[in-house]
């Protein structure tokens, strides 16, 4: 396990890298070890719309941002105000599955998930799709977190 952090987090998940020597090649974790009982939170899927909108849609209410930046800062935004809620941090999350509508706006997007993960890398998969909910979307996140107990 883990060094122990000021919150006590780190102690129970920790990044998993086989080959520590390669680690620094990886833009995310291979896996997340969580140790022990915890909490376990799943955050649905996260656009550039705002987090509470009407359904079904109202056109209005989502009005996406052009560039893959702005798009996936939103995204995040929504996801931290349910991170905040529930008293978890970034480093909680051990694993996001990432949405993009064009495979060429992953290393904008990923810029963007650095400002907000700074150096923990949590599991990852990239997926690419046809479309999203709303016409002009480009990502969509959801994401694991993990609050361990005692």
């Amino acid at each position: 396990m883990a060094a122990n952090d000021s919150t006590g987090v780190a102690q129970r998940i920790a990044a998993v890298h086989p080959r520590p020597d390669q680690e620094r090649y990886m833009p995310y974790a291979p896996a997340v070890r969580v140790g022990g009982p915890a909490d376990i939170l799943f955050i649905s899927g996260s656009t550039s719309s705002p987090l509470y909108h009407q359904h079904p849609h109202v056109a209005d209410e989502h009005r996406h941002p052009i560039d893959i930046g702005s798009q996936t800062r939103r995204a995040m935004e929504g996801i931290k105000l349910v991170l905040d809620d529930q008293g978890l941090t970034w480093r909680h999350v051990v694993k996001v599955t990432k949405y993009l509508t064009d495979m060429r706006d992953m290393d904008g997007m990923v810029e963007v998930l650095s400002e907000y993960f700074g150096d923990w890398k949590p599991a990852s998969t990239t997926i690419c799709i046809n479309s999203l909910s709303t016409p002009g979307a480009r990502v969509e996140l959801d994401m694991i977190a993990v609050r361990p107990l005692g």
